[in-house]
């Protein structure tokens, strides 16, 4: 009976419409995993290898002060501070910003993105309008000279100089702040995507006054599914007040899976809404949350109609019919 039910169903659909039906395929679930500060130059090497094997790519969201020697920091004045100040440092020598920008450079032959941090990871939430292009132009400025500015002008790879004017497209402010004067700063400077907004769940990017906004995810998380910024610091706070605790590592690690696994699963079987995992270049409560991305990654990335990229291929992705 239900054969003959859905045998004649089917003769009264239109043709054409059956052959839609076919032919369309699902979008493939995107996954975006990024590293904001991009600094251990250790964590450089773990990434770009783990990616390689795992089918990934990623976006560093870099903080040019850390391509500054600690002798030279003067070199660099955010707004409303003094020359030689930075909230996350500097290299301590030149020889650690030289191995940092071979990183850089390596990581954007092979795929990866480098997108803007801005330079000294300052609180701009307060800042004017002339104050986000200054910290902008400061940022490529100190890229264009670092090679040379570390004693090694003669090992600048050919095309440094074009991808630092014209390859890096991407912004995420530190501790995501986003005053008004931000935008009208991103779009002036050439910046195609912002990546500084937060929403209740995955949403799709929209592009808003010429540049494409992405907002990191709330995802539900733990015992009570709380929803917490798919971020490894907000469940660091979370978890431990911030506070670090190796002890309960592995707990932490399983939680932090668990949240993101679930976030993944619920849009690849869904919508299909591009999923943003964030996470910084420190191994917060030893490790446990770079351990969570490497899992997922590592299980979901070979699917064949998943793609874990950066977010300018996430753009044109998305764009593509």
């Amino acid at each position: 009976m239900f054969f003959r039910f859905a045998l004649s169903l089917a003769l009264c659909l239109p043709l054409p419409a059956l052959a839609q039906q076919a032919s369309v395929p699902k979008q493939k679930q995107l996954l975006l995993v990024s590293f904001d500060g991009a600094g251990d130059n250790a964590l450089w090497q773990r990434s770009r290898d783990f990616a390689q094997k795992a089918n990934a790519r990623f976006t560093y969201f870099l903080s040019c002060s850390l391509v500054i020697a600690r002798p030279d920091a003067a070199a660099y004045k955010g707004p409303h501070h003094k020359a030689g100040r930075s909230n996350i440092g500097f290299a301590q020598t030149a020889g650690e910003a030289r191995t940092r920008l071979g990183h850089v450079w390596q990581a954007h032959l092979e795929g990866h993105e480098i997108a803007s941090h801005t330079c000294g990871h300052f609180d701009g939430a307060d800042w004017s309008a002339p104050d986000w292009p200054a910290e902008m132009e400061s940022s490529r400025s100190i890229l264009s000279g670092a090679w040379a500015a570390n004693g090694a002008a003669a090992d600048e790879p050919e095309g440094w100089q074009a991808f630092v004017q014209e390859g890096i497209r991407g912004f995420r402010a530190p501790y995501l702040s986003v005053p008004k004067s931000l935008f009208a700063a991103e779009e002036a400077e050439g910046f195609r995507y912002d990546a500084c907004t937060v929403t209740k769940g995955p949403l799709r990017p929209e592009d808003r006054d010429g540049v494409v906004r992405f907002g990191l995810p709330l995802i539900p998380e733990g015992p009570e599914q709380r929803p917490i910024i798919a971020m490894d610091y907000n469940l660091f706070i979370r978890h431990s007040a911030g506070v670090e605790n190796p002890s309960r590592s592995a707990e932490f690690e399983e939680r932090a899976y668990a949240a993101f696994r679930t976030a993944f699963d619920k849009q690849y079987a869904g919508d299909r809404i591009p999923l943003q995992v964030g996470l910084h270049f420190v191994l917060m409560n030893g490790g446990a949350y770079w351990r969570s991305m490497e899992r997922l990654v590592t299980e979901v990335c070979r699917k064949p109609d998943v793609a874990c990229v950066t977010y300018s291929e996430a753009m044109r992705e998305i764009e593509a019919p």
